[in-house]
C-alpha cells in the first residue's frame, strides 16, 4: 500500500500487486476496489496491477460537490504519473472516466468492460430522475429497485411489479455488498447523471489515440452491444470482444475467458492499425 498526492492535495491510497508492466484499474460506481482483487490476483503473475478507491469510498478522500467526473480524471492522471503506467482497465462508470482521460493523457492501451458511455441516447436514462428523487427522499430500497430495473433491461426481475422489486432490494440492503451499494447509491446516481450530461454523437471519441479493447458481457444488458459497435467505429484503434456467459459483473468475477484476452491485449505491442472486431 502506497500513498500518493492528488492534484488538489488529497491522498490517494494505491493498492498494488504483482510484477511486470503496470496496469491501473478504474472501478465502477456503487463498489470499492475489494471486488476487483480476484482480477488483480489473476493478472499479477504477468503485470503489476494498481487498484485505488475513487473519492468517497473507504480509504479515499471526499468528493468535491457538486460532483463532476473532472476530479476522478485528475486522480487517475496522478496515479498514471506516479506509477508510469500507460495501460488502463475501466469498468462501467470507471470506463467512462478512463475513456475521457485518454483524450488528454498518455494512455497506450485501454480495456473497457461495459463502459457507461451514452451515444445519441443509446444508454437508458428514463429511470434516472425517479431513482434520484427516491434517494433524496431517503427511500434507498425504492431507489435501488428503480435503478436496477432501469439498467438491467434484460433481466426478468426488471419486469416484476415495483413493490416486489422494492421488497427484494430491502432484503439485499441488509447484506454486506448491499449495504455498500446502498451507502454509495446517491454517488452512483450522480455519476449516471454525468454520463447523461455527456451524451452526444460518437465523433469526439475519434481523438482517442490509445489502442482500445471494448469488452462487454454477452449475458448482460443488450444496449452495450450497439454502444460498443458505435464506439468501435469512432475510435481510431479499437476492437470489440463480447465475453460469453458474463454479465455486468464479469470483470470482478474475472473468468479466464475474460482475463486471458485482457492479458494478451496488454502484452502485445501497440498496434495502430484500426480493426473493429476480434
Amino acid at each position: 500500500m502506497e500513498r500518493i498526492t492528488a492534484p488538489d492535495g488529497a491522498t490517494i491510497v494505491l493498492h498494488s500487486t504483482g510484477s511486470g508492466p503496470d496496469i491501473v484499474v478504474v472501478h465502477g460506481g456503487g463498489v470499492t476496489i475489494g471486488i476487483y482483487r480476484r482480477l488483480a490476483s489473476k493478472l499479477a503473475d504477468r503485470f503489476t496491477v494498481h487498484l485505488y478507491n475513487r473519492r468517497g469510498r473507504e480509504d479515499a478522500g471526499p468528493r468535491k460537490e457538486p460532483y463532476t467526473f473532472d476530479q476522478d480524471i485528475d486522480d487517475l492522471g496522478a496515479v498514471l504519473e506516479h506509477t508510469g503506467a500507460r495501460n488502463v482497465i475501466g469498468h462501467s462508470s470507471g470506463g467512462f472516466i478512463a475513456l475521457r482521460a485518454a483524450l488528454r493523457m498518455p494512455i497506450d492501451r485501454l480495456a473497457l468492460y461495459d463502459a457507461a458511455v451514452s451515444i445519441d441516447g443509446e444508454f437508458p436514462m428514463e429511470w434516472l430522475d425517479a431513482a434520484r428523487q427516491a434517494a433524496q427522499d431517503g427511500d434507498l430500497a425504492r431507489s435501488m429497485a428503480i435503478t436496477t430495473a432501469g439498467l438491467n433491461t434484460h433481466s426478468p426481475a426488471a419486469r416484476l411489479p415495483l413493490g416486489v422489486r422494492v421488497a427484494i432490494c430491502r432484503a439485499f440492503l441488509r447484506t454486506p455488498i448491499g449495504r455498500t451499494m446502498g451507502n454509495l447509491l446517491a454517488q452512483t446516481l450522480d455519476e449516471t447523471n454525468q454520463v447523461r450530461l455527456h451524451d452526444g454523437p460518437a465523433d469526439p471519441w475519434s481523438a482517442v489515440q490509445a489502442e482500445v479493447l471494448l469488452t462487454y458481457g454477452a449475458g448482460g444488458p443488450p444496449y452495450y452491444v450497439g454502444l460498443n459497435e458505435t464506439l468501435a467505429h469512432a475510435l481510431p484503434h479499437a476492437r470489440v470482444l463480447p465475453i460469453p456467459r458474463s454479465g455486468h459483473d464479469g470483470l470482478n468475477r474475472a473468468p479466464s475467458r475474460l482475463v486471458e484476452p485482457l492479458a494478451e491485449f496488454f502484452a502485445a505491442p501497440v498496434n495502430r492499425e484500426r480493426t473493429s472486431q476480434l
